[in-house]
């Protein structure tokens, strides 16, 4: 165990020495200050301002530092982070490939299914810390610009999810777990594109294809005749993260959400392990 944890050490140190990796962090703060922006302005401001006059909420106990946060998270992570996650899963095996790095690594005692779990693990490590981050410095931000005070208010159309926290201690536990939900969804992406990435293509190959298939997957989802099945796409799947912001929290349904996507996230692995096994690396 020992010795995993210092290989895995070297993984991270060679995964977090790409330039490439830190271009998710910096669009993101990017990102933050520009939504910080528009949200201080003052149409921004009635709008939000006419959602809870309609339902009867007070616009300065809910225009505060965790509803911006919540929607910093919940608006942007699954569209713009999937291209960084895609970006890192894609590149983790397919470029150490390209570059010849893993004939080298093959040459010493150590199984490839070590290798490829010490790259998995180095991914889905990415993936919720980048997602913990973009959270803390997006909350920063928002404390910066309204305040720590005020409730959480939530909104999601798509999974019919209403509610409001008027505590700030309640409304922060809850997004908190929000997040760590996020990170959870977020890695069935890496996944996919590490999955991409242990077949015999190009790094950039594997991060489109992975993206492809989050897009083909969300697309499909939006066609009327396919919503008596949307609990099948991988995409809804990922989204009901925003279920541990209901006001009655149900674990059996969060419990039920991941343990789907655990399963198909170990099934892709095995995938990704067999492909990778079957590839030849001495011609």
């Amino acid at each position: 165990m020992k010795l995993f944890v210092v290989q895995l050490g070297g993984e991270l140190k060679k995964l977090f020495s790409r330039r490439r990796t830190y271009i998710g962090y910096a669009v993101f703060l990017v990102f933050e200050i520009v939504l910080l922006l528009v949200f201080q302005l003052e149409r921004s401001k009635a709008g939000m301002k006419e959602l809870l006059d309609v339902n009867n909420l007070s616009f300065e106990n809910y225009y505060t530092s965790l509803t911006i946060t919540y929607a910093v998270m919940g608006f942007s992570m699954f569209l713009l982070g999937a291209i960084y996650f895609a970006l890192v899963s894609g590149d983790i095996v397919a470029k150490e490939c390209e570059d010849g790095n893993l004939r080298l690594v093959l040459s010493r005692p150590i199984s490839r299914f070590r290798i490829l779990l010490l790259k998995y693990v180095a991914a889905v490590i990415y993936t919720v810390t980048f997602v913990i981050f973009v959270g803390i410095s997006g909350f920063l931000m928002a404390v910066a610009a309204l305040g720590w005070d005020g409730g959480l208010f939530v909104w999601s159309y798509k999974m019919k999810v209403f509610a409001i926290f008027p505590e700030w201690g309640e409304g922060a536990t809850r997004l908190a777990l929000a997040a760590v939900l996020i990170g959870a969804s977020m890695c069935t992406l890496s996944t996919i594109g590490f999955a991409f990435s242990c077949l015999k293509i190009k790094p950039a190959a594997a991060t489109i294809l992975a993206l492809s298939v989050l897009f083909v997957d969300l697309v499909l989802q939006e066609f009327p005749f396919f919503k008596p099945y949307e609990e099948f796409f991988v995409t809804f799947r990922m989204s009901n993260w925003v279920f541990a912001l209901e006001n009655h929290l149900s674990w059996p349904k969060l419990v039920e959400s991941y343990a789907f996507l655990g399963g198909l996230n170990a099934t892709l692995f095995v995938v990704g392990w067999v492909a990778f096994e079957l590839r030849d690396f001495k011609t």
